[in-house]
Order: structure tokens, then C-alpha cells, then sequence
């Protein structure tokens, strides 16, 4: 079998899938297009599975120690009352870990800790080119041309990569919202970990850091290319009648770090994710919407699941075959579940429908609601043959 591969995008399921094959013993380049790696964004939640990943990966203690486990939280009215409580210890009671809070920030940070520096080009845009060798893909970079046995397009929801391989394929589409967030420029008191409140065709919620500091995030019901000359002015305006401590996380919050983007997804599920040596990955392959909290780690899946496929099977094809055999109808099922759940959460707005939401929540067991959860959440990724073993 062929052992280097080409990397299109460093985000997190780019340095996953390079830091995987690299533990399996392949050569590996990362092209990531932007000039300078800013770690722009905000925070991310990481469920059991993504850990889990994370700890195949070898990675996964250190971003344990950078985050801050999510505990005590869960979903409120605009008032402040509860609606439901998510019992963090139970739920790592069953899957042997809780849902972690970090920023995006340290967690790409530790990422690229994980590889060689030479494995980063930055500050290149990757095409594809003509012209390889039998059982290999060729990659130009700029003025460099990369030949490769295999191509991983991790190079996210508007993927160059994907629509060549599908010119047929609609790709992604607006789901109706835009999400606002920021990190706080200083700690804030909070009384939970993490919580979610739902209102009349918005949503906001907030994690917290270990640092004191917290993300916060704002999902409004806007047609795309819906912008504002003071985000955080306009954020106030909406959520000035909301339970504490949303106005506190607003007011901790510089008006330059807001950041604010259309949520798109791939609607039309793709019907493979390879097509010759190339493998699609993260949201290239399955973008979805937020209101799971898969994104990421449905990208740490398949970036284990690919390298675990590569070191088990004779060929790159039968790995390539595998890979999506595995990981299409999973990540297809958690898109569709994140999107029925923006449906029944922040996109609801009339107000016989939002009632009986919040009644049928606050009926429901908290047994249930962990059972709900671990459907996504307990998963066990293939173990990894380490090249030095």
C-alpha cells in the first residue's frame, strides 16, 4: 500500500486525519490556504466521541487538561426557568467521560503541537491536477505539484475538492439561521457550566473555560447575508428581557471579537465520500448544523476511522471503500438529527408550537434525556497500530 498523503485544510479534522496517518506510519502534508494561522473562532463543546478520538489520536489527555468539563447546565426559558437539567456526571458515568468546553483556538493549538512543523504548508491553495502515476493523485500548490497515493479534502463546507468530484450535487444550502458569538475579553460569574435557552425563533447560549472566560453564542432566525453595523448593540436589543447572565456575557464581550456567519449545511446527503484516491472528511463530506454539537467531533471520527481503515486493509482502495462504508451512514444520521433539532429548538417561533416544546421537555425524564444523548455520544473508534510499536 502507498504510504503519503496530501492534507487539503488545516482546521481540526485536517490536523486530525494528518496527526492518524501519521501514527500509522505515513508521510504527510497539510496545505492549509490562509496565510497566517490566527486560530480565529470561538469555542466548541467536545462530546464522548470526539474525546474519544482524541485519545486515539494521542492527543486527547492534553486537551482534557485545557477544557473544562460540562457538569451543571442545561435548557431554559427566557424568563430563567428550567425546562430541562442535564446531569453531567451521570452522563460520564456512562461513557466514562463528560462534554468538555475549549476554545477552538487552543484546541487547533494542540493539534498542530502533535505534528512536525515542516508538515504545515500555509499559505497555499490546493487543486487538483492531471497527470499522476497509476494509483496516485497529484495536488498543485501554488507553483509546487504534489504527487500523493492518497488525497484527504478537509478543506470544509464550500470543499473545491467536493464539487469536482460532484459537479452534480447542489451543495450546501442556508438552513434559515445566523449564528453571533464571541469569547469574553474577561471572566464572568457564572452558576453553571454550560446552558442552552430557547426562545421565540432564537437561541443563546454559553460555556465556560477553564480560565473563568466563557463562549457565548446567539442562533436568530435571518435570511443569509443578514448583517449589523453594531452586532453586539443589536444582540442587547434582543436579549435585554433574558435571564442573567446573558446580559453579563454581552456586556464582558468586545463589539471587534463578535463573530457572525450563516449556518449552511449539505441538505442533499453526498452519495460517496471517496471518488478515486480521494477521501472527503469533516465538513466537506457531511457539513451540518450546530445544534448537536457534532460538527467537530463527527470530523475526529472520521479522521481515526480513515487512519484505522489505511493501516487494516491491503489496498488504499479496499481502505477508501471501508471509510465510507463506515462513517456515510453515521454522519448522515447525526446531520439529519442536528437538523430535526434545530427544527424543534431555536427555529420554532409560533407560540402554540414553542408551549408544547417546553412542556413535553419539562415531562421528560432525565433517564431519557441521557439515553437521548448517548445515541450521538457513545461511540468507540478502531484502535490505531502506531508505526513505532
Amino acid at each position: 500500500m502507498g504510504s503519503t498523503a496530501v492534507i487539503v485544510g488545516g482546521g481540526i479534522g485536517g490536523l486530525a486525519a494528518a496527526i492518524g496517518l501519521r501514527r500509522i506510519g505515513w508521510e504527510v502534508t497539510v496545505v492549509e490556504r490562509a496565510p497566517v494561522l490566527d486560530d480565529a473562532g470561538a469555542g466548541i463543546s467536545l462530546a464522548a466521541n470526539g474525546l474519544r478520538a482524541l485519545d486515539e489520536l494521542g492527543v486527547g489527555r492534553a486537551v482534557r487538561e485545557a477544557s473544562r468539563g460540562q457538569y451543571r447546565g442545561g435548557t431554559r426559558t427566557p424568563g430563567g426557568g428550567w425546562l430541562a437539567r442535564m446531569d453531567g456526571a451521570a452522563l460520564e458515568k456512562a461513557v466514562g467521560t463528560p462534554i468538555t468546553g475549549i476554545p477552538r483556538a487552543t484546541l487547533h493549538r494542540l493539534l498542530r503541537a502533535a505534528l512536525p512543523a515542516e508538515t504545515l504548508l500555509i499559505g497555499s491553495e490546493a487543486r487538483p491536477l492531471q497527470g499522476a502515476g497509476p494509483g496516485a493523485v497529484r495536488v498543485g500548490c501554488g507553483d509546487l505539484v504534489l504527487d500523493a497515493d492518497l488525497v484527504v479534502a478537509a478543506d470544509g463546507i464550500g470543499s473545491t475538492f467536493r464539487r469536482r468530484l460532484f459537479p452534480a450535487h447542489p451543495g450546501p444550502v442556508h438552513s434559515g439561521s445566523a449564528v453571533l458569538r464571541a469569547i469574553t475579553e474577561q471572566a464572568v460569574e457564572l452558576r453553571t457550566d454550560f446552558e442552552l435557552t430557547w426562545g421565540h425563533g432564537a437561541e443563546f447560549g454559553h460555556i465556560a473555560f477553564l480560565d473563568g472566560r466563557a463562549e457565548w453564542h446567539a442562533v436568530l432566525t435571518l435570511p443569509a447575508g443578514t448583517r449589523f453595523s453594531d452586532p453586539l448593540a443589536e444582540l442587547r436589543r434582543r436579549f435585554q428581557d433574558w435571564h442573567d447572565p446573558i446580559p453579563a456575557l454581552l456586556d464582558a464581550t468586545r463589539t471587534d471579537a463578535v463573530l457572525h456567519h450563516d449556518v449552511y449545511e449539505l441538505r442533499t446527503p453526498l452519495p460517496s465520500y471517496t471518488a478515486g484516491r480521494i477521501a472527503l472528511l469533516g465538513d466537506a463530506a457531511h457539513a451540518m448544523t450546530p445544534n448537536l454539537g457534532q460538527g467537530a467531533c463527527q470530523a475526529l471520527e472520521d479522521a481515526v476511522v480513515l487512519a484505522a481503515a489505511l493501516a487494516a486493509e491491503p489496498s488504499v482502495d479496499a481502505a477508501l471503500a471501508r471509510y465510507d462504508a463506515e462513517r456515510r451512514p453515521r454522519s448522515q444520521a447525526v446531520a439529519r438529527a442536528a437538523r430535526q433539532a434545530g427544527r424543534m429548538g431555536q427555529q420554532l417561533a409560533r407560540p402554540v408550537p414553542v408551549a408544547l416544546r417546553n412542556t413535553a421537555m419539562r415531562l421528560t425524564p432525565s433517564r431519557a434525556a441521557v439515553r437521548m444523548i448517548l445515541r450521538h455520544h457513545d461511540w468507540a473508534p478502531p484502535r490505531l497500530s502506531r508505526a513505532d510499536r
